[in-house]
């Protein structure tokens, strides 16, 4: 190729010539002023690296090639069954993990607000244990005024004593009822183990075999829940 770009002369002038510009030497062929060479006087030749150039990239694209763009064998139908039959297996198992999870969450939620309700309702449980009791003294205190109030008595100081207790003792009921605490009255009901608790047995006198005949000690339920049993006599049928 460079050497087609030199004017026509004999081959062994054509290969004198050849070293002479590589090694920096000008050439002028005959006929030709200076500022007409070819050859600059560094030895190079623009027409020589524009064509090696052009070599070197005609030689880059006829490179090996890209291993990207190799075909890739593509999976076989039985593979890709397998891998749908595993993801639908682990949908279906995330799903009802997922339905556990959220009944259990719900679990929680109903047990925590019932757990609330419960607390706003029975966080006075102990203090009405202690407060009956003042309620039973109130009552025998009462009881006991009206037995010995005298109609005839002059100065009715026992009988104002004894009204006096008996409207503070309807209050305290009354206060009682407000918050949910109520006496229980089973005398004529059946038996039931989880409100009363038997102290005695009388004869069924008039009465069914087990019912409640007497009450020795009052019982209360706050809200509905038993807080205290009622002593009570059971009747029996009488032997002869």
């Amino acid at each position: 190729m460079i050497c087609s770009l030199f004017p026509k002369q004999s081959s062994w002038h054509s290969w004198q010539i050849f070293p002479r510009a590589l090694k920096g030497e000008g050439y002028r062929p005959a006929g030709q002023q200076s500022g007409q060479a070819l050859w600059d006087t560094g030895g190079n030749c623009p027409c020589a690296f524009s064509t090696a150039a052009q070599q070197r990239s005609t030689g880059d694209e006829c490179g090996p090639e890209d291993p990207r763009d190799e075909p890739r064998h593509p999976l076989s139908e039985r593979t890709l069954e397998l891998k749908a039959s595993k993801l639908e297996e682990q949908v279906r198992d995330l799903t009802e993990r997922y339905r556990k999870a959220l009944a259990d969450s719900e679990n929680v939620r109903r047990r925590t607000q019932k757990f609330v309700e419960d607390a706003k309702l029975f966080g006075i449980q102990s203090f009405c244990k202690d407060l009956v009791e003042v309620a039973d003294i109130l009552e025998k205190t009462t009881e006991s005024t009206e037995r010995e109030t005298e109609p005839s008595d002059p100065k009715p100081t026992l009988k104002k004593i004894y009204e006096g207790l008996s409207l503070i003792e309807a209050k305290l009921q009354s206060v009682f009822a407000k918050h949910g605490l109520q006496k229980m009255n089973p005398v004529g009901g059946k038996y039931d183990p989880y409100d009363h608790e038997i102290v005695c047995h009388v004869p069924a006198e008039g009465m069914q075999p087990g019912t409640v005949a007497l009450v020795t000690q009052d019982g209360y339920k706050l809200h509905g829940r038993t807080i205290r049993h009622a002593h009570v006599g059971v009747a029996v049928e009488s032997q002869e």
